[in-house]
């Protein structure tokens, strides 16, 4: 089983890099295929009930984006003889095409209902590695236009406002994912290349997260109550990483926001910078309910049931994410 799954994992990570260095629009699409059904066995082998039902969703959805960017080809070749350059109609359906594989507003509407399916290893994958490829694509073709602000906006506030009324973490840290993925679209006007470096904030943060829910089984929010009763310490960590989420100073995750409404000002984009420091209090809200709740409602859980379990790697991680302060101040310097 495990020498399965590293197949797997290798015929997915090599599909990604397929697409994001390929010359070729068909040659992209191969790549997506194949990340998407190396994913697929991935899903399949959670031991949970709903393992199929959700491979089947997330199948026909990639599915149906991957028809709409063979479409996109098939109808740029039929209006201008060629598919090396594709005209507005054809560009404006492949990237839909590709927010859709993304999981981004409006476009959503699968992911959260995949991701409660999913394990928290497979969660992961989803919301960091699946996301390279088409972050890259969109790269390609990305112009600050109408259709990019409006897909940054409309993802910031679907994400703050569905997440008002979920009691689920694994849908609350999808919702965010669709957030972020408007900061992320921002950043790439600032410069095509520098989301990366808000990728990679991104996905540490969001694996220290998932490694503490993981270890713990945490689902829903009523079972934070036993880790924050349980632990001082791995409270503390993992209230600072959603803190870190949620773009607070002086944590590493508010030095990539702080740099994008930076440019966003400099660029005299005020409107767009306000807009999205306003939605991200939505989501921000959505942390603090999650640090406040188990912390001030205390109900009786049992003291010593995580006592045995190893908390070094996760202690290690997290004084990391500590260190943001640090990181902010040395690149800030040298930005």
């Amino acid at each position: 089983m495990k020498l399965m799954k590293m197949t797997f994992m290798m015929i997915m990570i090599l599909g990604t890099l397929i697409s994001i260095s390929a010359y070729s629009w068909i040659n992209i699409w191969i790549g997506l295929e194949m990340n998407l059904l190396a994913f697929i066995p991935l899903i399949s082998s959670d031991n949970l009930k709903s393992s199929s039902e959700v491979a089947l969703k997330y199948f026909l959805v990639q599915v149906t984006a991957s028809m709409i960017i063979l479409f996109s080809f098939i109808y740029s070749f039929y209006q201008l003889g060629n598919i090396n350059n594709l005209n507005y109609t054809s560009l404006f359906l492949f990237n839909s095409a590709i927010f859709m594989k993304m999981g981004a507003a409006p476009f959503h509407m699968w992911y959260p209902k995949v991701a409660v399916g999913l394990s928290w290893m497979n969660l992961l994958i989803l919301m960091t590695w699946q996301k390279i490829a088409p972050m890259i694509l969109i790269m390609y073709n990305f112009n600050m236009n109408t259709y990019f602000c409006m897909i940054i906006l409309i993802s910031m506030t679907i994400s703050g406002l569905k997440g008002w009324n979920q009691t689920n973490v694994k849908k609350i840290l999808a919702l965010s994912s669709i957030n972020h993925i408007g900061w992320m679209m921002a950043m790439m006007f600032l410069n095509q290349s520098l989301w990366i470096f808000y990728f990679i904030v991104y996905m540490f943060i969001t694996t220290n997260l998932v490694i503490v829910l993981n270890k713990y089984e945490i689902n829903n929010l009523n079972e934070l109550f036993m880790l924050y009763n349980s632990n001082k310490s791995t409270k503390f960590f993992f209230f600072m990483n959603l803190f870190s989420l949620g773009g607070i100073p002086p944590f590493l995750g508010f030095f990539p926001k702080w740099m994008v409404i930076k440019i966003l000002m400099e660029n005299e984009m005020y409107l767009l910078a306000f807009l999205m420091i306003f939605l991200t209090l939505l989501s921000l809200y959505i942390y603090m309910r999650m640090i406040l709740q188990p912390m001030i409602l205390k109900i009786s859980s049992k003291k010593n049931y995580f006592k045995n379990s190893s908390t070094h790697f996760i202690y290690l991680m997290n004084w990391m994410n500590m260190l943001g302060l640090m990181f902010f101040t040395i690149m800030f310097n040298i930005y």
